[in-house]
């Protein structure tokens, strides 16, 4: 136990936690700060977040002072029962230790922020898109188990199952911080529901996270350098289907990054979500060049396919998702689909 709350510790003082709340009451206490409301809101998200994980620690250290002493009690009355409940009770704390732990790793300026996830099929038509939407519904159902609010921005049908490619934003804590590793190429191995002839294959689809920026962060965008087109959105039905030519779509020539919304009637109101859009993929590119993640954006993903893959689920023969990264695995690739992906997530921050 003394063990933990040392190694808890020292997580504190590494990410100055504590100096990161008294900068941000510094921040609360200057007469300007409600002026710029965007900037507020983040940096009173920020303070409320580092203020649990600082009351969750005092809390834990409590904890453990009081199994510390009940555990004495015990030894030196030789109560089995008590000594059994307590070591319970010290695996349950050292389980939510663990996660406040993992959160001291959130500490980049970027992760704070809510993000856009877009998921494209890999080569392989129906195989590939199928795979799309259930990685689509995997991240979706993560999100909803967390009780994040989530909104599909611009999807394409498959010709016959699934999806082409699809943009959704995620709101919720620490959302870009939390899936950023996902980006990515994931790939699938399974006996084809497709396939008469019940043969196995392969299938992949690239799955990128950019953070949602907001006014405080400035990227400059030029007018010359984008390329506007319009066309009309080819919705499943229902209230939001289109019937004008409201789908908009965006080119940064210098970067060749394409955007597109269509979950709107308005172009305007289309555009600007774009615009939006656009914004965070130049951020993130921006930094990731910064942090040498990548050799650049653009080169991880000429390729949908063999070598580039991020994580493997394999449905069969054998049943198992393992992350090529970090080598972390499950053997319940059903639970995974489901959303349960925390685990994966975890494993990745401490690499």
């Amino acid at each position: 136990m003394k063990k933990l709350i040392k190694e808890y510790r020292s997580f504190f003082e590494k990410n100055n936690i504590r100096s990161i709340i008294e900068k941000n009451n510094q921040k609360i206490l200057d007469p300007n700060f409600w002026k710029d409301k965007t900037s507020a809101q983040k940096v009173i998200k920020e303070k409320n977040f580092h203020e649990d994980l600082v009351k969750s620690f005092e809390n834990s250290k409590k904890e453990i002072k009081d199994l510390s002493d009940l555990y004495d009690l015990a030894v030196d009355e030789n109560n089995q029962t008590i000594i059994k409940e307590l070591v319970k009770n010290c695996n349950e704390l050292q389980i939510k230790s663990k996660k406040n732990e993992i959160k001291c790793f959130l500490s980049n300026e970027s992760d704070i922020l809510d993000c856009y996830i877009e998921i494209h099929a890999g080569a392989g038509g129906t195989e590939s898109q199928d795979w799309a939407e259930m990685l689509k519904r995997m991240y979706l159902k993560w999100a909803q188990n967390k009780k994040y609010k989530s909104v599909i921005i611009s999807e394409h049908k498959g010709d016959e199952a699934g999806i082409k490619s699809t943009t959704f934003q995620i709101h919720g804590e620490y959302l870009y911080g939390w899936l950023k590793s996902e980006s990515g190429i994931h790939r699938l191995v399974r006996v084809s529901p497709f396939d008469s002839g019940a043969r196995r294959h392969t299938s992949f689809a690239s799955v990128w996270v950019y953070p949602i920026i907001d006014d405080s962060i400035e990227i400059d965008i030029k007018e010359k350098d984008l390329r506007i087109d319009t066309y009309r959105s080819s919705g499943a039905g229902g209230q939001h289907v289109n019937t004008t030519d409201s789908a908009v779509r965006i080119t940064h020539l210098p970067t060749k990054i394409v955007v597109q919304c269509q979950n709107e009637r308005s172009q305007h109101k289309n555009k600007e979500t774009c615009m939006r859009m656009l914004k965070a993929r130049l951020y993130d590119f921006e930094l990731k060049k910064k942090e040498k993640e990548a050799e650049s954006l653009e080169s991880e993903k000429t390729d949908i396919g063999w070598g580039h893959q991020i994580r493997s689920y394999v449905l069969h023969p054998y049943r198992l998702v393992k992350d090529n990264r970090t080598n972390f695995e499950s053997s319940d690739p059903d639970k995974v689909l489901e959303g349960d992906i925390d685990s994966f997530l975890e494993s990745s921050l401490y690499n």
